[in-house]
Formats: structure tokens, sequence, C-alpha cells
């Protein structure tokens, strides 16, 4: 049970800064729009990303880092396409009052920009695969109670976002809230992608 919950606390320390991702579940929470299966995606994504780490795949990225350089440039490619959209539409767009009536993308476009959020983002892997790989190590041969812990921590965190979001959405029914949030959206992923590569 310590091992599990050494791999809860981690795994909810990791992913509790706020960043892309996270942004982009809260956006989708607050629209009440695709909210399962975009916490689905994130929870299912670290579970993939924390057993690569659990099954060596760490060292491999340690070994080669053209796979960490290559997710840096095009995650900064893919924020800063997604950051000025939200500007964008922050600056010339009057939205929906209501949020569930808010313009929204189909369910397999939101699932594409979900997945990019999470596979594009360098520092999942640094996080997710390295960092958690390294540490499960030490919890040989119970390293995959760690895993349980850890997966438990991404499943409880990102649908309690996800779902914890609608709290929110009595503000959102004014369109000015809207286009302050795609202002602060659109910002955070810009300095997101600064930090990709400085």
């Amino acid at each position: 049970m310590a091992i599990y919950l050494s791999g809860f606390t981690l795994g909810i320390s990791l992913i509790l800064a706020i960043g892309a991702q996270n942004t982009f579940v809260l956006k989708q929470g607050i629209k009440q729009q695709h909210v399962f299966l975009v916490c689905l995606l994130c929870a299912i994504s670290d579970a993939i990303l924390i057993s690569l780490g659990i099954v060596g795949f760490g060292y491999l990225v340690k070994q080669f880092p053209l796979i960490e350089t290559m997710a840096r440039y095009a995650g900064m490619i893919f924020l800063i396409w997604y950051g000025i959209n939200s500007l964008h539409s922050a600056l010339t767009q009057r939205h929906a009052m209501n949020p569930e009536g808010h313009a929204s993308k189909n369910a397999w476009q939101t699932a594409l920009i979900c997945l990019a959020f999470t596979w594009l983002n360098p520092h999942v892997y640094l996080d997710t695969v390295v960092l958690l790989g390294s540490i499960s190590t030490q919890y040989e041969p119970y390293q995959w109670h760690f895993y349980a812990g850890a997966l438990s921590a991404s499943f409880v965190f990102f649908f309690s976002l996800g779902y914890g979001a609608r709290f929110l959405t009595p503000i959102f029914r004014h369109a000015r809230s809207w286009q302050v949030l795609e202002f602060i959206v659109g910002w955070v992923m810009l300095l997101l992608a600064i930090t990709l590569v400085v």
C-alpha cells in the first residue's frame, strides 16, 4: 500500500501543474463537450507512457535524445498554432452566452487535438517515461504497485478536472468570460511554446 501511495502522490504532483494539456481539459469541461472522451484519452495516454517507462523505454529516451527533440519542436509548432487561434478567437468572436451552445468540434477533431497536447509535449516523456520509470526501479519487484498508484492519480486528476470544471459554467454564460478565457489560453500556449525551446 505504501508503494501504491508513493506512485499516486508522485503522479499527482507531476500532472498538477498548469500546462497545455490541463488547460485544454479544463476548457472542454467548462464547455461540457466531449469531456469523458478527453479525460479518458489523457488518462490512457498517461497509462501507456508510464508503463513504457517502467518496462525500460526511459532508457531509450536517454540514449536517443532525438525522440525528445522531435517532440519539443513539433510541440512548439502546435502550441503556437493553438495559441494564435485562441487569441484570434478572443479578439474577433462573440461567443455564445451558453457554454453548452459554444461552437463545438466533433469528437474526432477533439480527440486529435487532445492527443497532440499529450504526445507532442516533450515534458511528458521526461516526467512520465524517464522520471517515473527511473523511480519505479527503486521498488522492484513491486514496481507495478507504484505504476498502479501513478495510473490511479492520472484517472482521478483528469476526470476531476474535466467534470469539476462544470462548476465554472455560470461564470462562462457571459460572452466576455469566454473572451477572457480564450485570451488567457492563447498566452499560456504561446509562453509554453517558448519554454520548449528556451
